[in-house]
């Protein structure tokens, strides 16, 4: 039976290795007025379209080795059944050797840490493309309001202003003008109504059992304005992929040259000083990320904000 929008499926996740469910799920949240997540201490609540249906999830961290999870709405039970891999269960991390200082600092303070792997590539696609080349808060702003006009109201008891990841649908038949207004400018709009169109194909890409990852990047790749960045980004959040690399971000060559070798890479040096971690490179720049001992040192050029609405 398929639940309505007010009954609840409920699902407890017991794990043989710690989880840091409310971590591992941060990258999900595009800025803090994002409307398809909210945080609440140990609870955090999400929407998502499953390909049964929107759902609004809630989880628990309850023990290091316990999450909790309640579902509404048509695609509850698939979200549900997705669960241990959503939260990261199928990462392994056993085979990663720190081997230096800040790492191996970061890997001790984190160490539920994991790589989620939602399933749902064109909700990682289409916000990626959002965020290509532009400022993190303007494109954060540019989800929200998408979200907000165009997305549905998240089923069950959701916190007020919960949307729903949109239909491709609705994300191929969104006016040039919304966008513009939402300050997407026009080849980042028809590279995401591009995603859209091929939904049924991009979906299948990260469903496939066993999961191809190289197959699936190579199909993402082939849709006109996906590149290595946006692949990457789709990577380390939809097909849990530990070793996904941003080539050609702003600030990742920054950060990791800045804790590791101590001065700025570029995507050729960031490639050599990261091909000890070969199949961990998304964790060791995970790890740098979250760092105490990096954070301050995250002073590189910052890109210049560009108002596309006025253009």
């Amino acid at each position: 039976m398929t639940p309505s929008c007010e009954t609840a499926l409920s699902r407890e996740v017991r794990l043989e290795v710690a989880v840091n469910m409310p971590l591992t799920l941060a990258l999900m949240r595009r800025g803090v007025g994002d409307p398809t997540t909210r945080r609440d201490g140990r609870l955090l609540w999400r929407t998502s379209r499953m390909q049964t249906g929107p759902v609004t999830y809630l989880l628990e961290q309850r023990t290091p080795t316990v999450v909790a999870g309640t579902a509404w709405g048509p695609g509850a039970a698939e979200l549900l059944d997705s669960l241990p891999r959503l939260i990261g269960a199928d990462d392994d991390p056993s085979g990663f050797v720190p081997r230096h200082p800040v790492l191996t600092d970061a890997f001790r303070r984190f160490p539920g840490l994991r790589v989620p792997h939602t399933g749902r590539v064109l909700e990682a696609l289409i916000a990626a493309v959002i965020e290509q080349k532009v400022v993190g808060l303007d494109a954060f702003a540019a989800w929200r309001r998408l979200h907000l006009t165009f997305g549905e109201p998240a089923p069950g008891p959701a916190p007020d202003g919960m949307r729903v990841f949109p239909s491709a649908e609705q994300w191929a038949s969104i006016p040039s003008w919304e966008w513009h207004l939402a300050g997407v400018d026009p080849q980042r709009a028809r590279t995401a109504q591009a995603c859209a169109r091929v939904a049924v194909q991009v979906e299948r890409l990260g469903a496939a059992i066993p999961l191809d990852r190289a197959a699936a990047y190579r199909g993402l790749r082939s849709i006109p304005g996906v590149g290595v960045w946006t692949a990457a980004e789709v990577g380390s959040r939809a097909l849990g992929d530990a070793d996904a690399v941003p080539f050609g971000d702003y600030h990742v060559g920054n950060d990791v040259g800045s804790a590791l070798v101590g001065r700025r890479l570029d995507d050729d040096e960031l490639a050599e000083v990261l091909e000890p971690w070969h199949g961990h490179r998304f964790r060791v720049i995970r790890l740098i990320h979250l760092s105490p001992h990096t954070r301050t040192e995250r002073r590189g050029p910052r890109m210049p904000r560009v108002d596309h609405r006025h253009l």
